[in-house]
């Protein structure tokens, strides 16, 4: 198996994953996303994400939540491709599936020390805040790349066919 699948992980294998980097006193961050069409602004996003912690869990929207949340043209690509991209990140230390609209059952489960989502969000708004804000961790925006969205690529391509 590469180093990049065995990041890959059920949510059981996570719990043990967080709870031994919680014993070895590391701080986790959590955030989440479809991550359909990864572009520079993702990049950007993940990697400062990561640099508030030492380690970086993904949730992933699976195929059906994307649907849910996007449209019955989306995904573009499927769960394992999206899940497989966003492993061989090094900033990102373990990626889990979710099926729900919103992954606030897997921040309950995960109870990261430090969530984060865009700024195109407000503290309030990001789902899960209350759980990590209820523990004393923190939640955090980070400032988005202007000019980068699936949305905007997905718009960009079908103009020019």
């Amino acid at each position: 198996m590469l180093p990049s699948q065995e990041k890959i992980v059920s949510l059981p294998q996570l719990l043990e994953r967080v709870e031994k980097w919680r014993q070895e006193g590391q701080k986790i961050v959590f955030t989440n996303g479809c991550f359909d069409i990864v572009h520079v602004g993702h990049v950007d996003y993940l990697e400062r994400a990561r640099l508030l912690g030492d380690k970086l869990v993904l949730g992933l929207n699976t195929d059906h939540s994307v649907s849910t949340l996007k449209g019955s043209t989306r995904p573009l690509q499927d769960e394992m491709s999206r899940t497989r991209v966003m492993a061989s990140f090094w900033f990102v230390d373990a990626v889990v599936l979710f099926s729900q609209e919103t992954p606030y059952e897997l921040i309950k489960a995960v109870q990261p020390d430090v969530l984060v989502k865009g700024d195109d969000y407000s503290i309030e708004n990001i789902v899960g805040h209350d759980v990590v804000l209820a523990r004393g961790g923190e939640v955090k925006t980070i400032p988005l790349v202007q000019g980068y969205s699936t949305s905007a690529v997905v718009e960009k391509v079908k103009k020019s066919n």
